[in-house]
């Protein structure tokens, strides 16, 4: 498929319609956004509706939204979206822009072999929020951060909600080496992948393509038509090479609210 034939697809599943644990939906003319209910996370714009002379205004209300909330948010801006410059826009308004990232998408009735043979590491699907310690682990040593937010972001959709995600990690001699997950969304045709961080010293093992392999084959197993992941520069030849398709570019623009 072409680009503009995934996003004929993607948008009204992944943006316009979706819905996301511990977030609150809502719908306004210009906007979709969700407000997080939990403690000390953000909140997203998923969507808009918007062009040249109704974008300024329409970011202040939602920086005034998320202010009397106060909370910190997203707005994802697509190469697409509408108006051209609205990524500009945002930062003209105080937002951050984040790193490039390019949202591929993989049509699973024509997924590779590799994805589909039996995967031959030691990759375990963890199901108790206990053993989140092990993907803690990893995303620490990869990113250098704290990962406590592990426990509360995935625990609590692992405890609530253990249809909508799956998580797993890939071992090396008994030792978390690499994790990643994979959020089924209801009703949704593609599912997302996210995570895939594998430690230094445990690269080059094929660790990366097991977990995705291992995230396909459940995806297929449940009937999902797409995958899709929004590709880092490090990942995205691997999965290009594997058959993903470019659906578009996107930036994450932060806004942090004023205390």
């Amino acid at each position: 498929m072409n680009p503009a034939q995934w996003q004929a697809l993607y948008d009204p599943d992944h943006r316009i319609h979706i819905q996301f644990p511990n977030m609150r939906r809502e719908v306004t003319p210009q906007v979709v956004r969700h407000a997080d209910l939990s403690s000390g996370g953000e909140g997203m714009i998923a969507y808009s509706w918007l062009d040249e002379t109704s974008a300024d205004a329409a970011i202040r209300e939602q920086v005034a939204y998320f202010q009397r909330l106060g909370q910190d948010f997203e707005w994802k801006v697509y190469d697409y979206d509408r108006p051209a410059d609205l990524k500009t826009r945002l930062e003209g308004q105080g937002f951050v822009s984040e790193e490039l990232e390019v949202i591929l998408g993989l049509d699973l009735n024509a997924a590779p072999e590799v994805l589909r043979q039996p995967v031959r590491c030691d990759v375990r699907r963890i199901s108790d929020p206990r053993q989140l310690a092990d993907v803690q682990a990893v995303q620490e040593g990869v990113w250098g951060e704290d990962g406590s937010w592990v426990f509360e972001v995935l625990g609590s959709v692992l405890r609530d909600d253990p249809a909508r995600m799956s998580v797993y990690a890939a071992y090396v001699d008994g030792q978390p080496a690499s994790a990643a997950w994979v959020d089924f969304p209801p009703g949704n045709a593609f599912a997302s992948l996210w995570g895939g961080s594998t430690l230094p010293q445990f690269r080059q093992r094929g660790l990366f393509t097991a977990l995705l392999a291992a995230r396909a084959q459940e995806a297929i197993a449940r009937q999902v038509r797409y995958l899709t992941v929004d590709a880092m520069p490090m990942s995205r030849p691997i999965l290009e090479k594997l058959g993903f398709e470019r659906i578009a570019e996107s930036y994450p623009c932060k806004w942090k609210h004023q205390s």
